[in-house]
């Protein structure tokens, strides 16, 4: 089985994808590699700078050199600039919402987005659009930031973080045929929760299908 390296920018992403790769690729071999200063500075500035684009790429150089067979980044305020530099590495490099983007694009045109982090309601929003574009679909998406959620889980008020996301989903259903949670850490509220009327997204398990499938496709090729 292969080694994945892991890029994380807040730990409230590795429990929720550890366990889905626990669930879904037991024996695949997993390398955590983090810097939660990414997540604070851009919490305080809105802003993806690119101090902080390199500080990211020199999380997957690192994952990299420890020779892993594919790297997979959690944190989808970053994912618009995976693309810019992942040929640039010698595997495969994926952000784990983009499988879950273009899967919500073939479900539905009308798709409600859920976000806790300000950046990350706007930066799913845009690649929802640029993915509906080169599929030439149109789409109606509604996006809602719940900075309070997040914030609930930075003080472990996991309780309050959940609700927030789940009263907002049920909002959502009523005018979204499917629901994005735009980031990983936000899994945690549907644990033990199916009340939406429609089909709700979360990262982690598709993102998972689709790494281990490029890396497959390469291991085939050579």
């Amino acid at each position: 089985m292969p080694t994945i390296g892991l890029i994380h920018a807040t730990l409230n992403s590795v429990q929720p994808i550890l366990e889905a790769f626990k669930q879904n690729a037991p024996d695949v071999k997993l390398l955590n590699f983090m810097d939660e200063g990414l997540i604070d500075e851009l919490n305080q500035t809105n802003i993806v700078t690119d101090s902080m684009v390199e500080q990211l790429v020199s999380l997957m150089k690192r994952a990299e050199s420890r020779r892993v067979d594919g790297i997979l980044l959690t944190c989808s305020s970053f994912s618009p600039y995976v693309e810019a530099v992942k040929d640039t590495f010698s595997v495969p490099v994926l952000s784990a919402d983009i499988a879950m983007l273009e899967h919500a694009i073939d479900l539905s045109d009308r798709i409600g987005v859920i976000a806790t982090v300000s950046a990350a309601g706007p930066t799913t929003t845009k690649l929802l659009e640029e993915i509906s574009e080169k599929n030439n679909k149109e789409i109606d998406i509604q996006t809602h930031v719940l900075t309070d959620a997040f914030t609930a889980l930075q003080h472990g008020d996991t309780e309050k973080h959940n609700r927030l996301i789940r009263d907002k989903i049920i909002e959502l259903s009523k005018t979204s045929d499917v629901v994005v949670l735009a980031q990983m850490s936000m899994c945690r509220a549907l644990h033990g929760w199916d009340e939406s009327s429609k089909p709700v997204l979360t990262s982690p398990e598709i993102s998972i299908k689709k790494i281990l499938s490029e890396i497959k496709g390469i291991q085939k090729s050579n």
